[in-house]
C-alpha cells in the first residue's frame, strides 16, 4: 500500500522525505495535546527529527517490517498512521495512530485505521491486529473498542510521561472476528434502513 483512497478527501500515503516538513509543522502544532499519551512529540525538535523518523520507517517498508503511512485530508497531512513492526512467524502486527488537533472529530482515526485492518488481513494475510493505548486515552481507546476489538489486558506503569506513570490497555482483533464484525455492522446498517 503507497497509497489508499479511503473517500474522496481522505487518503493515506507512505511518508516520504520530502514530506519531513509538513509533518514536523503537524507536530509541532499539536505538540502538547499528543504529547500528553505519546513520547514521540517531545523527541521530535526540529525538521531533521521528522526526516530520521521517514527514513526509518522506509527502512522498516523495505525490511517488510511495518511502515508509517501519511493520512492527508482535503491535500493536508493530518497525522500519521502505521505498522509498528510485522511478526510474520505468528502473522500479527499492531496498530499506531495520532491526529493533529485541527482534525480530530472527523472520523478519519477510525476510517484509517479500518483501511489498515483491511490491508492488514486481507493484503498482508495476518492473523491478528493489536492496538495499545494509554489507559486515561478515551478518545484512542474508542477507536479499537467501535471496531470490534477485544480488550486483552492491561500493562501496569508501562510508560512515564510528563511525570506521571501510564497503564497501557491492550486491544486484539482476529482475522475471523473482523470478518463477523463487518457482517454484523452491515446487517445493522440494512435493518436500519427498512
Amino acid at each position: 500500500m503507497y497509497k489508499a483512497k479511503i473517500n474522496s478527501q481522505t487518503y493515506l500515503a507512505i511518508l516520504e522525505p520530502r514530506h519531513a516538513d509538513g509533518l514536523y509543522a503537524l507536530i509541532d502544532k499539536s505538540r502538547e495535546s499528543n504529547g500528553q499519551w505519546l513520547a514521540f512529540p517531545s523527541h521530535t525538535n526540529q525538521v531533521q527529527d521528522t526526516h530520521s523518523f521517514i527514513e526509518k520507517s522506509l527502512k522498516r517498508l523495505a525490511e517488510n517490517n511495518g511502515y508509517w503511512a501519511g493520512i492527508w485530508y482535503k491535500n493536508e497531512i493530518a497525522g500519521s498512521i502505521g505498522f509498528l513492526y510485522i511478526d510474520w512467524e505468528a502473522r500479527k502486527t499492531e496498530i499506531g495512530y495520532w491526529l493533529g488537533d485541527e482534525f480530530t472529530g472527523k472520523g478519519l482515526a477510525t476510517k484509517s485505521v479500518t483501511q489498515l485492518i483491511e490491508h492488514a488481513f486481507n493484503d498482508l494475510n495476518l492473523r491478528k491486529v493489536e492496538i495499545n493505548a494509554a489507559s486515561k486515552n478515551f478518545k484512542s481507546r474508542s477507536i479499537p473498542e467501535r471496531l470490534g476489538f477485544t480488550q486483552e489486558g492491561v500493562i501496569r506503569s508501562y510508560e512515564h510521561l510528563n511525570e506521571e506513570y501510564h497503564d497501557r490497555v491492550i486491544y486484539g482483533l482476529l482475522k475471523e472476528e473482523w470478518k463477523d464484525w463487518k457482517s454484523h455492522e452491515v446487517k445493522e446498517a440494512c435493518h436500519a434502513q427498512t
